[in-house]
């Protein structure tokens, strides 16, 4: 019997066979979940081909989040595939790069909005727009960097991580009566196609391994895609607005 048995699961921001969230649907499957995925635009055929390599082909539907038209035909979508939904997985991410790599006090708002819609509000929208598919309750489980620090060359992207973490525990607050749990992962620095579009993001990574108890491998998303599959299974039933950190430990040490 495996740990998502039966459950029924839409998984955002399968790219590459890279992505945490290809790792997560994979996981998922194997652990007898069954999967959607979403994309949009240019990356859809991409998207397409990836979920090609799951260990079952899962279908992909079109979702824009920040786009009203395709939120509100999210559900429609996703029921040509299944009928309801037991999980979520928010992993989505985008900002300028006019506003990272220490471009801070230069950013302007516009691209500061930018990061923030996709980053960070997406998060309420995604929830919103499946809240009629969770039925029975269900998980939703966003990936994040942990914000509680001002990390090198992350500025904007930063900021945006933050407004999308304490997010988490505003839906955790509104959707816990329907039974709807909202917790977010802290990854470590993993090399996937987003962390790469950060300037200097070798110097986030940068000795990780070093400062972590556990050590840390930057081309392993196998450990943040099994706290994923955790929260979105029923082994944790009371456990909302929480942060897991699968970073080695790091977390937790000094410096």
């Amino acid at each position: 019997m495996g740990l998502l048995d039966g459950k029924k699961l839409l998984v955002t921001g399968v790219l590459t066979d890279g992505s945490i969230a290809f790792h997560v649907a994979r996981l998922a499957q194997e652990e007898g979940a069954e999967v959607v995925l979403s994309s949009f635009g240019r990356q859809f055929r991409l998207t397409q081909a990836i979920a090609r390599r799951l260990p079952k082909e899962a279908p992909v539907v079109q979702l824009d989040v920040t786009d009203a038209e395709d939120l509100a035909a999210l559900p429609e979508r996703v029921r040509e595939h299944v009928d309801h939904l037991d999980g979520v997985v928010h992993s989505i991410g985008f900002a300028p790069q006019s506003v990272m790599g220490g471009n801070f006090l230069a950013a302007e708002w516009a691209d500061v909005a930018t990061a923030l819609e996709v980053s960070a509000f997406s998060l309420k929208s995604l929830a919103t727009a499946t809240q009629p598919l969770l039925t029975g309750g269900g998980s939703i489980v966003g990936l994040t960097f942990d914000a509680r620090f001002a990390w090198p060359v992350y500025d904007w992207m930063g900021v945006a991580k933050a407004a999308f973490e304490s997010t988490s525990r505003y839906l955790a607050r509104d959707l816990g009566p329907q039974g709807i749990r909202v917790n977010v992962v802290s990854a470590g620095p993993i090399r996937t196609t987003a962390a790469k579009s950060i300037p200097g993001f070798e110097s986030m990574e940068g000795g990780w391994d070093g400062r972590a108890p556990l050590g840390w491998d930057v081309h392993d998303p196998e450990p943040t895609a099994r706290a994923v599959a955790a929260l979105l299974s029923d082994w944790f039933p009371k456990t909302t607005g929480e942060m897991v950190h699968v970073d080695g430990g790091v977390h937790a040490m000094g410096q």
